[in-house]
């Protein structure tokens, strides 16, 4: 498989060598020791995730708070969404700026988030599955959100898929601007201290 970084620190794109036959395909959707290289520790696998979304369905932003936050391993294995990550890190030098991959069943790409990057997506098919290998369990006290309609955020959503459907929750998350007033956003220092503390404890 390929694994490059994407613009956003900490962030990458998943690439699997796809072996065809008359059968069918056959993949690695994911490889531990392969993607501990890239991100320089082991993603610490705690709970799988699956969401099903019809067409135009907009999911997030979503952030765990640290610590120890939430990493997440996203892939599509039915259907096609337009993937974002989004940089809630202050202080970091891309902090409000995100960057979208297409996951779908056609390339099996995936998307690596790190601890502190807000995550959203849109489903650009009916009945998109969505899986997420995150680092660890859920915590509701811990969870939170910005709207994905946030225009300083600034998320662009393709125009072919009709009326955007939002969950009330995400309809109603503060606005970045809002949730720094918080101090519920993670800063810069802290997440590179705590990338850190899992690459020693990965022996890197």
């Amino acid at each position: 498989m390929e694994i490059q970084s994407l613009k956003i620190a900490n962030s990458f794109v998943v690439t699997p060598q796809l072996h065809r036959d008359d059968r069918g395909v056959f993949l690695e959707w994911y490889r531990a020791d392969e993607l501990q290289d890239a991100v320089g520790h082991a993603l610490n696998l705690r709970q799988a995730n699956s969401s099903v979304s019809r067409k135009g369905v907009v999911r997030g932003i979503h952030f765990a708070q640290l610590y120890p936050g939430q990493a997440k391993y996203v892939t599509c294995p039915f259907g096609a969404v337009l993937d974002f990550v989004v940089d809630l890190r202050v202080g970091s030098p891309t902090f409000g700026e995100w960057e979208s991959v297409i996951l779908d069943d056609v390339d099996r790409r995936a998307a690596y988030l790190a601890e502190g990057l807000g995550h959203a997506f849109v489903s650009l098919t009916e009945n998109a599955v969505v899986n997420y290998l995150v680092s660890d369990v859920f915590r509701p006290e811990r969870e939170h959100g910005i709207t994905p309609l946030d225009a300083a955020i600034g998320l662009t959503f393709p125009g072919d898929i009709g009326e955007l459907s939002l969950s009330e929750k995400d309809t109603a998350a503060p606005t970045l601007e809002e949730l720094m007033k918080s101090g519920l956003l993670p800063t810069w220092d802290d997440t590179q201290a705590f990338y850190a503390t899992l690459r020693a404890e990965s022996g890197n």
